[in-house]
This record gives structure tokens, sequence and C-alpha cells, in this order.
């Protein structure tokens, strides 16, 4: 099995990329970064150097930086080697997640009509994500998603935690792929590192 090095923003990411290799049939090896997306950005030349000796993918949010995934790619990494991926979130990982519908609404125990249909065109996922789950019909999804109030936060104390845990125990990747046309890419350019 071929073995992959990989740079994230942060440990959301990692859980995911983790799930996508494994979804394509490559492994894990690796994973560099953890520390936003100024760091990775800092970092890619040296990720890129690293993938003149084997397979890397490179996680980044989209956000509002750049117009579209391939400006922020052209910018980053305009000669790419070819065992490279940089692969772009649109907006944020957060979207490739409520792409499986009926998943997330099964686990923030909402209806599936409060989860977007177009997630690749919301203007903040990551936001949207933690609205729905302040209507959960479950505690722990209500109280550890979204921020405390007055906290400053912009995120729970289980964000990552249940968030992780619905990308490793419920989240269907091919379901969600055909809803986010950015996850479909992303696993079209894994699978070519086999």
């Amino acid at each position: 099995m071929t073995t992959v090095c990989c740079a994230v923003e942060g440990a959301l990411d990692e859980v995911i990329v983790r799930r996508l290799l494994a979804h394509v049939g490559l492994g894990c090896g690796p994973i560099y970064g953890g520390e936003g997306k100024p760091h990775l950005r800092r970092s890619i030349g040296g990720y890129a150097h690293g993938a003149r000796q084997g397979p890397w993918v490179v996680l980044v949010d989209l956000d509002h930086d750049h117009v579209c995934a391939a400006a922020l790619v052209e910018e980053w990494l305009p000669d790419r080697p070819p065992m490279m991926r940089l692969r772009v979130a649109v907006r944020e990982v957060e979207s490739w997640l409520l792409a499986d519908r009926m998943g997330m609404a099964g686990f923030l125990s909402v209806s599936r009509d409060r989860i977007p249909r177009m997630v690749d065109e919301l203007n903040d996922p990551k936001s949207s994500l933690i609205g729905i789950a302040a209507r959960s019909r479950r505690r722990v999804i209500r109280d550890g998603i979204p921020p405390r109030a007055a906290s400053g936060r912009t995120i729970g104390p289980l964000y990552v935690t249940e968030l992780s845990r619905f990308a490793v125990e419920v989240w269907d990747v091919e379901a969600a792929s055909l809803v986010s046309p950015s996850l479909r890419r992303c696993i079209s350019a894994l699978g070519t590192l086999r």
C-alpha cells in the first residue's frame, strides 16, 4: 500500500485526511502542520521538496482568501511536483462533512431539511454547522459544538472531538462526494497517487 505524507491546518483536518486516504486505498504517513493556514503557506515549499521523494497531500481551506481553489493552488504551488496534491476544501472542510446530509442530520439530531443542499456554496460552513448544532435535540451537541455565550471563542469545547467522531464513525464519504464537487475532486486527485 502506498503511504502518503500529509500537512493540514488543524486537528479536524487530520481526521478528515486520514479518512479520505483510507477511502481511496492509501496509507497515511506522518502528518505535519496543525498550526493553521499561515503555517501551511510558509511551509509549502518544504512539503513540495518532500514530494520529490514520495507522495504528499496538503489539505487547506479556501476560506475567502482567493476567488477559487485554482487561484489558491496557482499562488501557493505554481510548479507542483508530480507526487504533490494540494487539495482545497471549498470553503472549509466542514462543508465536506455537511455534504453527508443524512449522516449529519442523524448525528446532530436535527431534521435533514436543516442541512444545506449546496454545501460548496455556503459562505461560512463552520458557522452554518454550529448554527445547526445549536438546534440539536441532544444536549451534548447543543452544549458542546457551539461556543458558550461570552466565551469569546468561535467553537464549543467539544467541537473537534464530536466532529472527529462523526468523521470516523458516521461520515459516508461516497454520499458526501455526490453533494460536494470540491470533495469529489479531492477524492479523484488522491486516487491518482495509488
